[in-house]
């Protein structure tokens, strides 16, 4: 039979426990920081974007905000594809092929609006008329209509019926766009 002493200095197992433990954190920060700085997590498509696959879908509650965000830093969003619906509105200095896909926003209490929208380009926008409401589907590009813009190069247009919620409202401050997609 035999007998082992076994002594455990808890002052140096205390020491060594938290030096590992450290060490560990240390790794695990180091691990975090390279994920994000350099790796592909939120850099694609040439910019700081989804993947172009991804299209992104504009509804009443978000349109003014994304549209708002889109127009104060065009360049973050130029290639991101995204689709909605408006109606066709052209000011008399178009080309053919250009008209703003609009929605008209409230912004006052007794329902006075005004227009917003993208201003779209398209090589079949003369097929549909004023006032028609149409889904478009297409990419953000940087473009110039009296200054520098987003300008949606449509991909796809479709005429559809009006939406049961035609308006829509300001922009809000809580809309928060996550790792840069709208």
């Amino acid at each position: 039979m035999f007998v082992f002493n076994f002594k455990i200095n808890g002052n140096k197992t205390a020491k060594i426990l938290l030096g590992l433990l450290c060490v560990i954190i240390l790794i695990l920060t180091a691990f975090i920081c390279y994920r994000v700085i350099f790796n592909n997590f939120f850099k694609t498509n040439d910019g700081y974007l989804a993947s172009s696959d991804t299209v992104y879908e504009l509804n009443t509650q978000n349109y003014t905000n994304v549209l708002q965000n889109v127009h104060n830093d065009i360049d973050t969003y130029v290639g991101q594809k995204i689709k909605f619906i408006g109606y066709v509105y052209r000011l008399y200095d178009f080309t053919d092929e250009q008209f703003v896909l609009a929605r008209n926003m409230i912004v006052s209490s007794d329902f006075q609006t005004v227009v917003v929208g993208f201003l779209c380009h398209s090589t079949i926008a003369s097929n549909f008329e004023d006032g028609c409401w149409v889904e478009v589907e297409g990419t953000i590009t940087k473009g110039d209509y009296y200054g520098e813009m987003p300008i949606v190069e449509v991909d796809k247009i479709n005429q559809v019926d009006a939406p049961t919620d035609e308006y829509v409202y300001p922009p809000d401050d809580s809309f928060v766009t996550t790792s840069t997609v709208l």
